[in-house]
């Protein structure tokens, strides 16, 4: 699909072990409500702030792909698991400007906990000079304005000064640097519950569609190991 030139672009990453209703809730919600033109969710290839994934790469993807079948606006991105390592986003979003130009707005969608914790990712400083960063409200707490930026370590809140953009019209106006806080449908799903849930067999129809669900019962998922994290 050919996008206009300033049209953002919005990336979602995850494990998706398995993908479910809130990872896509997510990212349609935030596909609408900052106006972008395409959400590429990115199944992470060797996530370094997190376990080993249960499920390989190759059936994390097939089950991501299954999941947005249908839905033009989202699609799946493999190329955290086509590059070997371990999948830093700062590598992912410079592979990713490579492929897009400089110029393209790109906004990379995170949960607000995984926002807190940014400045104990690699390199996260060089984050704002590739993209916007979307802050997705958590299910249960306040809005962002209520406590940021108590919450945030003191490297970031200094780094996120001046950064704080007031609607989403203004992502088109830079291809990166800016902070938009936004909420959104609060969905208590979790991996891990699916997983416990399939390991123990019990039944996790209606948290997550059901081509995946037949996918995992197809390949036999979830089932032989411990349920994991």
């Amino acid at each position: 699909m050919k996008l206009p030139p300033d049209a953002p672009v919005g990336l979602l990453g995850g494990t998706f072990d398995p993908i479910h209703f809130g990872h896509l809730r997510l990212a349609e919600e935030a596909r609408e409500t900052l106006g972008l033109a395409q959400m590429r969710l990115i199944p992470a290839g060797e996530p370094p702030h997190r376990d080993t994934p249960r499920s390989p790469a190759r059936h994390r993807l097939a089950m991501a792909r299954l999941a947005v079948a249908g839905n033009p606006g989202l699609q799946v991105d493999d190329i955290e698991i086509r590059h070997a390592g371990p999948s830093y986003s700062v590598l992912t979003l410079s592979r990713l400007r490579e492929q897009l130009g400089p110029t393209r707005p790109l906004v990379l969608v995170l949960g607000a906990d995984a926002f807190e914790g940014l400045a104990t990712w690699h390199r996260w400083e060089e984050l704002f000079e590739l993209t916007h960063i979307a802050v997705a409200n958590r299910p249960g707490h306040s809005p962002h304005g209520r406590r940021w930026p108590q919450v945030l370590s003191p490297e970031l809140a200094a780094a996120c000064d001046g950064r704080m953009l007031a609607d989403a019209a203004a992502l088109r106006a830079a291809p990166a640097g800016g902070i938009l806080p936004f909420d959104m449908t609060p969905l208590a799903i979790s991996a891990t519950l699916i997983r416990d849930l399939l390991h123990h067999g019990h039944s996790a129809r209606y948290l997550l569609p059901d081509p995946v669900l037949d996918y995992i019962a197809a390949q036999h998922l979830y089932r032989d190991a411990d349920a994991g994290t």
